[in-house]
């Protein structure tokens, strides 16, 4: 009887868990849907090069480098907004939690002459942990994007659910399905508090992170 009640069990997560990953699928490709069909399009290109390294084992390193470009609907002549380079130092302090300080310089002015460039700072803090196959992941970030007129001082929390697409344990090179949803909340001297709240959606390929 044991034995049936634990078969029974793990039939029953199996198939908990194929709905959940169905129900996921259906909700990124609607939501894809509905970002297509908005009027007024604006399209946005950000190709960008990014490299990690690790400095020590729980020590390491990111640099990127990252350009984008928008064009209009009706019009799809590429035009440049704006270049980052950016830095971020990451601590893995456990396991599942780890801390983060980085700084970006963005050149708007180049592209703009009616906008400024600016300098931004970030940190972090991130932990996950998992149920099953199901992975959670909680990230706290802190951010001063300054410029020469404003300082803007934005505070984010980002939750996201992951779960692989084979099997029920994520290994490296397998696609995966990622959701998630972020709160962003913008204050400054000069204008009024702003919160938003930010949906997600997509799938990737697990891969080894240094």
């Amino acid at each position: 009887m044991a034995t049936l009640n634990i078969f029974a069990s793990h039939y029953l997560l199996i198939t908990i868990m194929f709905f959940i990953r169905v129900l996921l699928v259906l909700l990124f490709l609607l939501c894809s849907d509905l970002a297509v069909g908005q009027e007024n399009f604006t399209g946005y290109l950000e190709p960008g090069f990014s490299m990690n390294y690790g400095v020590a084992t729980n020590y390491s390193h990111n640099w990127e480098l990252a350009q984008r470009s928008y064009f209009f609907d009706g019009d799809f002549k590429l035009k440049a907004r704006q270049l980052d380079i950016t830095h971020f130092s990451k601590l893995k302090i456990g396991y599942d939690q780890s801390v983060a300080f980085g700084v970006r310089y963005r050149f708007r002015n180049v592209f703009e002459t009616d906008e400024e460039n600016e300098l931004r700072f970030t940190q972090q803090y991130n932990f996950k942990h998992q149920r099953s196959s199901l992975r959670y992941g909680h990230r706290f970030r802190a951010e001063q994007r300054i410029t020469p007129s404003l300082t803007t001082y934005r505070f984010r929390y980002r939750f996201a659910i992951d779960l692989p697409l084979n099997g029920e344990k994520l290994d490296v090179g397998e696609p995966y399905l990622i959701t998630s949803t972020e709160s962003l909340l913008s204050t400054a001297r000069t204008k009024v508090p702003e919160y938003v709240l930010i949906p997600r959606q997509g799938s990737k390929r697990a891969k080894v992170v240094p």
